[in-house]
Parts: C-alpha cells; sequence; structure tokens
C-alpha cells in the first residue's frame, strides 16, 4: 500500500506525447543497396514520430512559434489547410494542448487519414477532390477572411516557421546519425519545408552536399502530399533555384518502391516515401561512391486500401 501511495505522488512529466517529435532513426536499405558499389541507401524513417508523420516537427514549430507571439491562444481555432499529415498532426497537438483545429481536407484524402482527424477530435472540411491541396487552401483563406478574430491560420505553405522547423531538428539530427559522411539528401516537395530546412542546414554545414527534389511527373497523379510545383500553388516559403537537381517520378514508380521495400526490407512505407525511394535509385545509378540520405515522410499503414497492393 506504501509503494501505491509514493507512486501517486509522483508528478506526471507535462507534454510526454508532444517530447516524442523527432529524433527519428536513418535506417540502411542494406538488400536495395547491394546492387550499387560504394553507395549507401539511408532512409530518414520519419513515422516513428508520434504523429506517424514528418509532418510533427513542422506543425510543432508552427504552434509554438505562435503560442510565443501570442497569435495562438485559446479564443481561437487553429485552422489550416491540408492533404493528410499535417492535420493529422495539428489535430494530435490540439488534443495535447487543449486547442480546437478546424481543418480543410480534399474529400480523396485517404479514410483513414479522415478517421484520425475525427478521433483526436478536429473539425474537417471536406474540399473539392478535382482541386487537390490548392482547393483545401483556397477554403482556408476564404474561411480566415470571413472571420479573422475566430482562428489563427496557421498556413504551413507560406510560414517560415515550417522550414525553421527542420533547420533546427531534422538537419542536425541527420548530420550527427551521418557523422557528416552524406552527400545527398532526397526529399519530395508538398509545403518543401522539409526539403528547404534540412536542407539549408546541411548546405551551411557541408557546401558540397547535394539537395535533390522530387516530385510528381504530371498534375494528375496519385503522390499524396506532394506537389507538382508548376501546376500547382507555389508556397511562399520555396525557393526554386535552392536544390540542386530535381527529378520527377510517375506514380506508378513510387508504388512500385512501396512494395518492394516491404518485401526486400521489411518496411512498411507510405507512397512518398516511395516516391523518395524511386529518385534516391536514380541518383545512386549515376553517383560517385556516396552517402545518399532520403527522407521517408510516413508509413504505410494508411494507404494499405490503394489499389496497388492488389495488383
Amino acid at each position: 500500500m506504501r509503494e501505491v501511495e509514493t507512486a501517486k505522488r509522483i508528478p506526471l512529466p507535462q507534454g510526454e506525447v508532444l517530447g516524442r517529435i523527432g529524433k527519428t532513426p536513418l535506417i540502411p536499405l542494406r538488400k536495395i543497396g547491394e546492387e550499387f558499389s560504394g553507395v549507401t541507401l539511408l532512409a530518414k524513417a520519419e513515422w516513428f514520430n508520434p504523429g506517424g508523420s514528418v509532418k510533427d516537427r513542422a506543425a510543432h514549430g508552427i504552434v509554438l512559434k505562435a503560442e510565443e507571439a501570442g497569435h495562438l491562444t485559446r479564443e481561437k481555432i487553429l485552422l489550416d489547410a491540408t492533404s493528410g499529415n499535417t492535420g493529422v498532426a495539428y489535430a494530435m497537438i490540439g488534443a495535447a494542448k487543449g486547442y480546437r483545429v478546424k481543418l480543410c481536407v480534399p474529400a480523396n484524402a485517404s479514410s483513414e487519414i479522415l478517421r484520425t482527424l475525427k478521433a483526436y477530435g478536429a473539425e474537417v472540411v471536406l474540399t473539392s477532390p478535382l482541386e487537390s491541396s490548392d482547393g483545401a487552401i483556397r477554403e482556408a483563406k476564404r474561411l480566415y477572411g470571413e472571420n479573422p478574430e475566430l482562428y489563427f491560420y496557421a498556413d504551413q505553405y507560406n510560414n517560415p516557421a515550417n522550414w525553421q522547423a527542420h533547420h533546427r531538428t531534422t538537419g542536425p539530427e541527420i548530420w550527427e546519425q551521418t557523422e557528416g559522411t552524406l552527400t545527398h539528401l532526397v526529399a519530395g516537395i508538398g509545403t518543401s519545408g522539409t526539403l528547404m530546412g534540412t536542407g539549408r542546414f546541411l548546405k551551411e554545414t557541408k557546401p558540397s552536399v547535394q539537395i535533390v527534389s522530387v516530385q510528381p511527373d504530371s498534375a494528375l497523379h496519385g503522390l499524396e502530399g506532394l506537389k507538382q510545383m508548376a501546376t500547382s500553388i507555389v508556397p511562399g516559403i520555396f525557393d526554386p533555384a535552392f536544390p540542386d537537381l530535381n527529378l520527377e517520378v510517375k506514380t506508378e514508380e513510387a508504388y512500385a518502391q512501396v512494395k518492394r521495400v516491404a518485401a526486400e526490407e521489411g518496411l512498411l512505407i507510405g507512397i512518398s516515401s516511395g516516391a523518395a525511394l524511386a529518385a534516391g535509385l536514380k541518383i545512386a545509378r549515376q553517383a560517385e561512391p556516396g552517402v545518399i540520405v532520403m527522407i521517408f515522410p510516413d508509413g504505410g499503414s494508411r494507404y494499405l486500401d490503394e489499389q496497388f497492393w492488389n495488383e
């Protein structure tokens, strides 16, 4: 009985869930990498974040910056547009911190994403699937314009706290995990925050590192979370002159790599992760000996309903 009473008096740590954001593992793809002499393929496994994706970093950074500036208070509703993972991150953080969250989401977002948002208690506004994430952005701006006093509009596509979160966390982690040996960073572009923040830190630390951006090869694609910049609303935080190389990936290429990694490496990865791997393999086929780090934004459990698994 005395032991139980003592345990009750131990204070519980605050923010325990949010304290788990970051410090994700860097996983070598040994079997897939066997065909490349002198090249090491490393996957930054962002599904180890508590919300299940790399977007936990940006969403947390945006919220912290808004709290510090007094822009996000209990009286405000956190509002943003999202194609999925950032919304989950906002909803998780909102639940943990006690904020109301309202999210504009394309109606063709995965059913798993939509169920997760509702599980965390977020209000979801579905937008036209034909307009993809751009339609969600336009709707979020409309809602904010109608009642700016009601909302904190996070605006992940234009908020510098997005890329700054990666400059502060993702970049230093990769540098430490590779002991400075990396030669390439490969990252997909959605908001571009991961690429810009991580890439800037690595370029500042080692200018010879090659920054490779990954985009879909067409406007009509199945790479959830990624944008083809030529046909989309370009995020304000994206600098098209920053990447050393831009690679376009077909949806089918990404699907094939998702299935391959599951079968050969025992990793269940998401579709945008498959796109990053497809691009990384293109680099590996033409690279000198080197260390290629690919950002894998999320895992595959949210995409198991996709038809390609049955093909």
